[in-house]
């Protein structure tokens, strides 16, 4: 993705952080069925290779699986938070009106090959770890252990699961980095007055500049 350096983030931990806090990724690829994208829930295993391993599910009946399973590189694209910014949060601009709109987000990109896996095995391992993540802090969580086992086998036969070892990663935190001290208070400011709990949430990432 194109980022210029100032909103570069380059620190794992931090990465990491924003992938574990992702609920939904997107897988893109491109293949013989030309350029295909499914949005995913995925497990990220942090200290699993250099930068990480990400778990996943594709229908079976989704094809891009197809495409995978021939070799290549993706992309797993973790969208953040985002803002629009308006230039009547810049202190800057009584003095200087030559200000535009823009928008500020935080977003990774993760690289690398993709193993396909068919196995009934590791696919329940898969299912079974995605919905123990997503039913903590529920009175009484559901397991993929309380449907039918035959039932269980047939919804696996219908999936094929994915494994992604990270070879590389992007980090974007466009915060407001290339304005002064004074106009990144001010967009601070202004989303975090804002009656949107997105912008809310865009001006708590602003906080530690």
């Amino acid at each position: 993705m194109y980022n210029s350096k100032p909103h570069q983030e380059h620190d794992l931990c931090r990465l990491h952080q924003h992938m574990l806090q992702t609920r939904l990724a997107m897988l893109v690829s491109h293949g013989e069925q030309g350029l295909l994208a499914t949005h995913l829930p995925v497990l990220v295993a942090p200290d699993e290779g250099e930068f990480g391993t990400v778990y996943g599910h594709l229908a079976r009946a989704n094809r891009q699986w197809q495409d995978l399973e021939q070799g290549g590189e993706a992309l797993l694209v973790f969208p953040g938070d985002d803002a629009y910014v308006s230039p009547g949060y810049y202190p800057s601009k009584h003095d200087n009106p030559r200000v535009v709109p823009t928008w500020n987000y935080t977003a990774v990109h993760a690289y690398g090959p993709v193993e396909v896996i068919h196995q009934a095995a590791p696919l329940l391992d898969i299912v079974s770890r995605l919905t123990d993540r997503h039913e903590q802090g529920r009175r009484t969580p559901w397991s993929v252990a309380d449907a039918p086992a035959d039932y269980l086998e047939g919804m696996l036969r219908a999936i094929v699961g994915i494994r992604l070892p990270i070879s590389r990663l992007q980090g974007a935190r466009k915060l407001s980095q290339n304005r002064s001290a004074e106009d990144i208070a001010g967009v601070r400011a202004g989303l975090g007055a804002s009656t949107d709990y997105l912008d809310n949430r865009l001006a708590a990432h602003m906080r530690d500049l």
